[in-house]
C-alpha cells in the first residue's frame, strides 16, 4: 500500500472498488458477509451493491442458455436474500434482473414471429378499424383475478328453455383465464371483467405454480424448458442485452431522487407547514426542489435514538454524519441555507403540533404489494396522528423499493436495535425489572397513506399492485 493511503472501511465504497478486480463468486461471498454484519444497510446502498454484483455475475456467465442464466441469477439471489431477509430491496433487484432475461427473450421471440408472418394478409394491430387483442391472462397481482370465474354452461338450461317456450339464452361470456379446477367446481357466475377478452386455447395455458403439468413437470421446470428453447432458436446476444438492461437499472437508481424531486412544486405550496422525519436524502432533495420557488416551513422529528445524529447532520451541513452513500461529491445545501425555516422537535411532540401541519412527507425503507410500507421507527405514530387530524400523508419512494412481497407476518419485517440506546445499562436495577424493545422500523398500513410519489409519478396506494405487476414477472416472485 502506498504511503499515506487510507484503507477503506468495509462498506459500500470498498465493495464497489473490489468488484472491479474480484471475480463473481468471491464477490458474492463478500457481499453476503457485508449484509450479515450490517456494514451495508438501508435500501439505496443495498440496491446499488446488488445491481453491481448482478452485472458482474451476468458478465462472467458462459454460454447462451437462458435457462442456465436464470438459474444462476436465482441461486445468487437466494443466498443474498437469506443473508439479510429484512433488506427486501435485495430480492427486488434480483427479480428485476430475472425479468430482464425473460423480457429480452420475449421481445426476440416476438420479432421472429412477426418476421415469419410478414407475408400473411392480416390486419395490423393498430389498424383504425381493428381493435387490438387484449391480454389472454389476468395478472396474478390483480384483484380482478380473484373475481374472475369460468363461464356458465348454457347447455344446462337448454332443455328448460325449450319446454317453457322462452327465448334462447345469450351465449356465455368468454373467459380470459383458464381454470384448472374441475368443471363441476366452477362457480355459476360470470365476471364482467371478461366481457371483452378473447378465447384462449387450453393447450396454450400455462401450469399454475406448484402444480404439475400432464407430463409431470412443474411450472418452474416448464418455464426453464421454454427459456432454453427460446434461447436456442433466437439469434441474439443474450448476455449483452441483459447487461445493457442492468446498466439502465443502475441509471434508474441514480436518477430516482431527481425524478421524484422534479414534481415537488405540484405537491408543496406556499406558506405550508411540512412535517417529516428521518435523515432521508430523497425527502431533503424533494424539499429543496420545492424551495426554489416556494416559501414554506419544515418541522423535522429527530427520530431518536436511531437517526438523530444523521438528522442533525443533514439539517446543519446538508450531509449525513455517517453517510452510506458512495458518491463522495453528493452534497447539497441544507434547507436553512436557501431560506426555509426548519424546526427540530422530539418525536413525543408530534401529536401536539400536528394540528398546525398542512402535509406530512415520509421516507420509506420498502413498499409492499398491498400498499403498506416499512419505514423508520416513528412513522406509524406520525401517520396515525395525521389521520386523526385529517392531514394528508405523502410517501416518497423509488420504484426499486416496491416489492411483490405481502406482509403476512409483520414481525418478520421489523428489525430491533440495541436496547441500551433507550435505557442505559448503567441503570442496572431498572433494566432488570423491565423488558426493553427498540424497533428500528415500523409497518404503516396502506389506509394511513394518501399518496405515493415515485419516479414514475404520483399513485394511490390501491394502484401500486399495477406497478408491481409491470415490473415483476409472476414466475420470479418465489426465488
Amino acid at each position: 500500500m502506498a504511503q499515506g493511503a487510507v484503507p477503506l472501511a468495509p462498506g459500500l465504497s470498498s465493495f464497489l472498488k473490489s468488484l472491479k478486480t474480484t471475480p463473481a463468486d468471491p464477490s458474492v461471498e463478500h457481499l453476503i458477509a457485508l449484509l450479515k454484519r450490517r456494514q451495508i444497510r438501508n435500501s439505496r446502498p443495498c440496491a446499488v451493491a446488488t445491481t453491481a454484483l448482478m452485472l458482474r455475475v451476468v458478465g462472467e456467465f458462459k454460454g447462451r442458455d437462458a435457462a442456465k442464466m436464470v438459474e444462476r441469477i436465482r441461486q445468487v439471489g437466494r443466498r443474498l436474500v437469506a443473508a439479510q431477509p429484512r433488506e427486501v430491496v435485495v430480492g427486488n433487484i434480483v427479480r428485476r434482473v430475472l425479468g430482464l432475461v425473460r423480457e429480452v427473450l420475449d421481445d426476440n421471440a416476438g420479432e421472429n414471429t412477426n418476421g415469419s408472418d410478414a407475408g400473411r394478409s392480416t390486419p395490423t394491430p393498430h389498424d383504425a378499424m381493428t381493435r387490438p387483442q387484449l391480454s389472454s391472462s389476468i395478472s396474478t397481482f390483480s384483484p380482478l383475478k380473484h373475481a374472475h370465474a369460468e363461464p356458465m354452461d348454457s347447455s344446462l338450461h337448454q332443455s328448460d328453455m325449450s319446454d317453457s317456450g322462452e327465448l334462447s339464452r345469450r351465449p356465455p361470456l368468454l373467459s380470459s383465464h383458464t381454470s384448472y379446477a374441475p368443471a363441476s367446481a366452477a362457480p355459476l357466475v360470470n365476471s364482467l371483467f371478461g366481457l371483452f377478452s378473447q378465447p384462449v386455447d387450453s393447450s396454450n395455458a400455462s401450469t399454475p405454480t406448484g402444480q404439475a403439468s400432464p407430463d409431470g413437470k412443474t411450472a418452474q421446470a416448464l418455464n426453464l424448458d421454454r427459456l432454453a428453447e427460446l434461447s436456442q432458436r433466437a439469434n441474439l446476444d443474450l448476455k449483452g442485452e441483459v447487461m445493457d438492461g442492468i446498466r439502465e437499472l443502475q441509471d434508474e437508481l441514480e436518477q430516482s431522487d431527481e425524478q421524484i424531486a422534479s414534481v415537488a412544486l405540484e405537491h408543496i405550496h406556499a406558506n405550508e407547514i411540512i412535517l417529516t422525519h428521518t435523515a432521508s436524502t430523497t425527502v431533503q432533495k424533494f424539499l429543496l426542489s420545492a424551495a426554489k420557488k416556494r416559501k414554506f416551513t419544515v418541522v423535522h422529528a429527530e427520530t431518536h435514538p436511531h437517526d438523530n445524529a444523521a438528522t442533525h447532520g443533514i439539517l446543519l451541513t446538508g450531509r449525513k454524519r455517517e453517510s452510506h452513500m458512495h458518491e463522495e461529491d453528493d452534497q447539497w445545501k441544507p434547507l436553512t441555507a436557501v431560506g426555509i425555516p426548519v424546526y427540530v422537535i422530539p418525536d413525543s411532540h408530534v401529536f401536539a403540533i400536528m394540528s398546525r401541519v398542512n402535509k406530512v412527507v415520509l421516507a420509506t425503507h420498502t413498499v409492499l404489494a398491498n400498499g403498506g410500507l416499512v419505514a423508520a421507527a416513528g412513522a406509524h405514530m406520525i401517520a396515525k396522528t395525521a389521520k386523526e387530524h385529517r392531514v394528508p400523508v405523502m410517501v416518497l419512494s423509488g420504484v426499486y423499493k416496491l416489492s411483490p412481497v405481502y406482509p403476512f407476518d409483520i414481525n418478520e419485517l421489523i428489525e430491533y436495535g440495541d436496547a441500551g440506546n433507550v435505557v442505559p445499562y448503567e441503570d442496572g436495577e431498572f433494566v432488570d425489572k423491565i423488558d426493553v424493545e427498540n424497533p428500528m422500523y415500523d409497518y404503516v398500513p396502506a389506509d394511513l397513506v394518501d399518496l405515493y410519489i415515485t419516479n414514475l409519478g404520483g399513485h394511490a396506494p390501491s394502484y401500486l399492485y399495477r406497478i408491481v405487476a409491470d415490473h415483476y414477472r409472476t414466475e420470479d416472485i418465489t426465488l
